[in-house]
């Protein structure tokens, strides 16, 4: 288990990880033991893991998949460690780390449309807000999108309690136009805890 490796390269106990993350002792247990997937663990707690170990969400998820498995976890987990890397780094550096990184260009070339598509919305949007030149190293994948817009779970949700069609328009019309450039329906990538 990658996170056994973790805490023993960092010479940390599963109580200190426990306390340091503010991740429940019983959940830590779960993962290091395996009886917890990463993968099915909330966004928010891969986050606080990653953060006290020193290391990125998806490189601890990377690390823990068979390299040969094309899984991955849930666009909805995707988007949200996305944005709460952009909390962590700042805008300058999340935007200096993908392009130096091209994860734009590995996501497309591995065909993840939805998650290539996020991560250049995130950064044209964070460029524009920053009043940086966008990086043309993408317009190819710019002329692309998803072929039916995308919502965010909490709007599908919503919308399939309701029937009210007027809660997938009323976001559509709030949304970002850096992510309805690609179908991606995004009112909100700041408020992460």
């Amino acid at each position: 288990m990658i996170i056994n490796e973790l805490l023993q390269k960092e010479n940390m106990s599963k109580y200190r990880l426990s306390k340091e993350s503010g991740v429940a002792m019983t959940t830590i247990t779960d993962i290091c033991s395996g009886k917890t997937e990463l993968d099915k663990c909330a966004a928010g707690t891969l986050y606080k893991i990653a953060k006290v170990l020193g290391v990125t969400v998806d490189s601890l998820l990377e690390n823990n998949r068979d390299q040969d498995a094309d899984d991955r976890c849930s666009f909805e987990t995707f988007k949200s460690n996305t944005c709460h890397y952009v909390k962590d780094l700042g805008d300058m550096d999340f935007i200096i780390r993908i392009l130096e990184a091209d994860e734009i260009r590995n996501l497309y070339d591995r065909q993840w449309y939805h998650e290539a598509f996020y991560l250049l919305a995130m950064i044209d949007y964070l460029s524009r807000i920053n009043s940086l030149p966008i990086c043309t190293n993408y317009n190819d994948i710019r002329c692309g999108k998803l072929e039916k817009p995308y919502f965010p779970a909490d709007i599908v949700v919503l919308y399939a309690v309701t029937g009210d069609e007027s809660i997938k328009s009323e976001a559509v019309a709030n949304a970002i136009p850096e992510f309805m450039r690609f179908n991606i329906v995004e009112c909100e990538v700041r408020n992460v805890c």
